[in-house]
């Protein structure tokens, strides 16, 4: 199975800003990298008018567009009264033979590995004291007293990159010096 780690944070934590950085780092250093990004508002990744989008809309429940560059996989669910998606399914529909690594932002409950993002001055609360599968803290801030995780400075990527390689090796423990 492809290792995974999560980004676990509340909205406006800066995930997504640390993830933009964090993955050309990890691409360079030759990670194959995958992403499942959950969201709560409808999503529409297609552009009205083109082929795709009128097929798309005729009523298949999947549709692939296939180029040479890239596939995209649409799924439509119709059921209004439908679930959130399961962290577990968006896994399964990845090719898990074209990558080392897969980084999810939001599924934030999930028992997967995750760094906590954490801005103090937002005033959210902190998510590790509750979680046990938190096995970073990245903030722009000290992290608060007694926090015995590896500490992880939000502002640096390079930072970040080198604890998830570490952790990807078993060694995470090393960049810190803790244990």
């Amino acid at each position: 199975m492809t290792p995974i780690i999560g980004f676990a944070g509340y909205s406006g934590s800066g995930k997504t800003t640390l993830l933009e950085k964090l993955i050309p780092l990890l691409k360079q250093k030759g990670i194959r990298l995958g992403l499942i990004k959950h969201s709560h508002h409808t999503i529409e990744p297609d552009k009205p008018g083109k082929d795709s989008y009128r097929l798309r809309h005729a009523g298949c429940n999947q549709t692939l567009l296939a180029t040479k560059e890239r596939h995209m996989l649409y799924f439509e669910y119709p059921e209004p009264e439908r679930d959130e998606p399961q962290l577990a399914e968006c896994v399964a529909q990845l090719d898990h033979s074209q990558l080392d690594l897969v980084l999810v932002e939001g599924f934030r409950d999930e028992s997967i590995a995750k760094i906590e993002i954490h801005r103090p001055e937002y005033g959210k609360p902190l998510l590790y004291p509750q979680d046990p599968y938190i096995i970073a803290f990245a903030s722009d801030a000290p992290a608060p007293q007694g926090c015995h995780l590896p500490q992880l400075d939000l502002n640096q990527p390079e930072q970040v990159a080198d604890f998830i390689l570490q952790w990807m090796s078993g060694s995470a423990s090393e960049i810190t010096g803790k244990s």
